[in-house]
């Protein structure tokens, strides 16, 4: 199953970091909700999950980021470029 990430929570930054919760649509089921990144982290990780941002006509998957000190967090590459698709979705 792959969510398609449409907006974004920050919390106490604009970094990718910051990003606390994100709102999703499962295009093949029609079911949505909101997750705490933490939780999508896990599903990705456990349950091999995937997450694509739309880039116009491109999906940009989502990507775990994992540094040496502090929670993972997620971010967007495409073509083995870091993309900044996560910042510059709505906010809610």
């Amino acid at each position: 199953m792959a969510i398609k990430i449409i907006a974004a929570r920050l919390e106490s930054g604009k970094f990718h970091e910051n990003i606390t919760k994100l709102r999703w649509t499962n295009p093949g089921s029609g079911e949505t909700g909101e997750s705490f990144v933490s939780a999508i982290v896990a599903w990705i990780e456990d349950d091999d999950g995937k997450a694509y941002v739309d880039e116009g006509i491109h999906r940009v998957a989502v990507e775990i980021i994992k540094p040496t000190f502090g929670p993972e967090f997620l971010r967007t590459r495409a073509d083995g470029i870091w993309k900044n698709n996560l910042l510059e979705l709505p906010r809610f």
